[in-house]
């Protein structure tokens, strides 16, 4: 179904952000799996999957509006060098991601396409949880101390 120029070209702008988030997420996830914070791993890890799934559904739209998938197109990576600001890098990346998702379903509302909206409304739901827990866990590093925090995150044996 060929569908508007603009929707093809705003769901490679979202893809560019999924793709971005992956790499980020992969290697915040590897490295506390490095540092045996396996919890923390493990959610990161889980977080990045996601990101893979929404890119997925992406490109499969973008080939349904007879657009043509851009994958080599990447957002600035933040890696952060601690637990404490990989997660604020992760949760700037979401805040980004979020803002690009309310302007894309604004912009399929107002072409009427209501097909891509409503997938991009299913993904602006994971991106929502996604900062929700990483809200969580920064408000647990201001609650309790980063000490504390990460000796949480490690796999008991």
């Amino acid at each position: 179904m060929k569908g508007d120029e603009k929707i093809a070209e705003v769901l490679n702008t979202l893809l560019a952000h999924e793709l971005s988030a992956i790499s980020q997420y992969m290697v915040h996830s590897e490295m506390c799996s490095n540092w045996d914070y396996e919890r923390l791993h493990k959610r990161t890890e889980k977080r990045a999957i996601d990101e893979m799934k929404h890119a997925e559904k992406l490109i499969a739209r973008i080939l349904f509006v007879e657009g043509i998938p851009i994958v080599s197109n990447l957002n600035k990576i933040h890696i952060g060098a601690d637990v404490e600001k990989q997660l604020k890098n992760d949760r700037n990346s979401e805040e980004g991601a979020i803002l690009a998702y309310r302007a894309a379903i604004k912009l399929c509302y107002e072409l009427g396409d209501h097909g891509t909206r409503e997938m991009l409304e299913d993904i602006l739901k994971d991106e929502e949880d996604h900062i929700d827990h990483i809200e969580a866990q920064l408000d647990q590093i201001s609650q309790m101390g980063i000490g504390i925090f990460l000796a949480e995150q490690v796999k008991a044996e």
